[in-house]
């Protein structure tokens, strides 16, 4: 019996180790312990993955949680998993639709009718790596959803955050924007050969890129904005590339997946973070790596790059860049 008992010694130390690392690579629990009782939350993509896991969190720390999501049977059966799971049955489910213009105004309109306030906006929906498809719009999809979407909605709710100071705004980027390009001369990708890749960068680098800039143009009003990379999750935002088709890729590069990918649960932390933290009170324009900030890549940190971005942005979106509403008239030309 005493000769199994080292290798079993040794297996279980092995074991044991892995799972600490597993859990050291992945980033731990959210540090704070903060509630947030009485402020409304919206998180956009909310009825899977992170975005879910992140609803859930904030609404067991006492939130009035709005679920944005394009599939309202989803969202409204993820409202209603969260609602029995925390008991907080201020948790709604309402219909956004990233990839059209119109759907993200009247999404905001009713916020701003029907919402006291606005405390918290994770914008935390996206699209990773999908064929050379086009937004209702006729922006590519990746960077009409992660981007222009978000961009839009965000400044048309800006008023709501304001008035609900102090208030915080949270775009989820990823680490794939140290790989990204802005194109001015070719956003949506209609002049090269689309690579579904380098335009999933472009889109995470204009969310970094676009919380600089509103951080600078936020300055005194007591709301603040910062980008993260959440880590690498299992989550259906994966579902279009190349190890979840590829039987191969599964078997030979499972052993460090499972290193470096994290659980939902785990992977909605960050954002957790960043929406309740008394320490981050005030904190903006900032770049967090799952729970530390970081410097984000050179082309995120320049400010003229941000100002175009911004300018170009507001003008495909039909946004009056004066005041931050849309533009009466204004023309969507591409």
């Amino acid at each position: 019996m005493n000769r199994y008992l080292l290798p079993a010694s040794v297996l279980g130390t092995a074991v044991g180790g892995a799972v600490l690392l597993k859990d050291y690579v992945a980033g731990g629990a959210c540090p704070s312990k903060a509630v947030i009782p009485g402020k409304t939350v919206i998180i956009t993509g909310a009825n899977t993955g992170i975005g879910k896991q992140t609803a859930l969190e904030l609404a067991k720390r006492g939130g009035n949680i709005i679920l944005a999501c394009r599939d309202m049977e989803k969202c409204e059966a993820a409202a209603k998993d969260i609602r029995g799971e925390t008991l907080n049955h201020r948790v709604k489910a309402r219909h956004l639709d990233l990839a059209s213009l119109k759907s993200i105004r009247e999404f905001a309109a009713k916020i701003i009718k029907e919402e006291e306030r606005v405390d918290v906006l994770i914008n935390n929906a996206a699209v990773m790596r999908c064929p050379h498809w086009t937004t209702e719009d006729g922006f590519e999809m990746q960077f009409g959803v992660n981007h222009l979407g978000h961009f839009l909605l965000t400044n048309l709710l800006l008023d709501k955050l304001k008035a609900s100071a102090p208030s915080r705004i949270i775009n989820l980027s990823s680490l794939a924007h140290v790989a990204g390009h802005i194109d001015f001369d070719d956003l949506n990708w209609q002049k090269r050969k689309y690579n579904t890749k380098l335009a999933y960068c472009q889109s995470k680098l204009a969310i970094v890129l676009f919380t600089k800039e509103l951080s600078r143009r936020l300055q005194g009003t007591g709301v603040t904005v910062n980008a993260l990379h959440p880590g690498v999750a299992r989550t259906e935002l994966g579902r279009h590339t190349s190890m979840h088709s590829s039987t191969f890729s599964s078997f030979t590069l499972g052993p460090i997946f499972w290193l470096l990918v994290k659980s939902p649960e785990l992977a909605a932390q960050p954002s957790t973070y960043l929406a309740v933290a008394q320490e981050l009170e005030g904190v903006s324009g900032k770049y967090f790596d799952v729970l530390k900030e970081k410097a984000p890549a050179p082309e995120a940190e320049d400010e003229e790059v941000a100002r175009r971005l911004w300018a170009e942005s507001a003008r495909l979106v039909g946004l009056d860049m004066s005041y931050g509403s849309p533009a009466r008239g204004q023309s969507l030309s591409r």
